[in-house]
């Protein structure tokens, strides 16, 4: 291939090629298990996209970590990166893909039973369902 051929006879570049999917077993443990990234998706969820907005909601999470965690989320497709404007200063938001809100019922999902737990509830009907597969088995 000559350097002045058209870029659609090109073979794509290994950068350009689409990433191997992530297991979602694999997402949801590097999410919950990171403090910082189930907040800045609860923030997202909630309507805050600016990056300086995330960064000033969570007292103590560093511009760095953020920013890493944020390329993460992306990469896993639970947020899209939007930039406005091609000259500084850019404007940059973060909104949660369709697959994003997916995985925040997830989320939602754990904070609902986690708070059945710290109910007592989850002990009885725990034990109850028990029993009944036993009676049944």
């Amino acid at each position: 291939m000559g350097e002045h051929e058209p870029a659609a006879s090109r073979r794509p570049d290994t950068a350009d090629a689409a990433p191997a999917p992530v297991p979602v077993a694999s997402m949801v443990e590097s999410i919950v298990g990171c403090k910082w990234s189930i907040r800045l998706l609860q923030l997202c969820a909630e309507g805050n996209h600016r990056p300086s907005a995330l960064l000033r909601a969570c007292t103590g999470l560093s511009a760095k970590v953020m920013n890493e965690r944020l390329r993460k989320m992306t990469r896993f497709g639970i947020m899209h990166r939007t930039v406005h404007g091609e000259k500084p200063p850019v404007e940059v938001e973060y909104r949660l893909t369709p697959f994003g809100r997916r995985f925040m019922g997830i989320l939602e999902e754990v904070q609902r039973l986690q708070q059945a737990v710290e109910c007592g509830a989850i002990g009885e009907a725990g034990d109850a369902a028990e029993k009944t597969r036993r009676g049944n088995a």
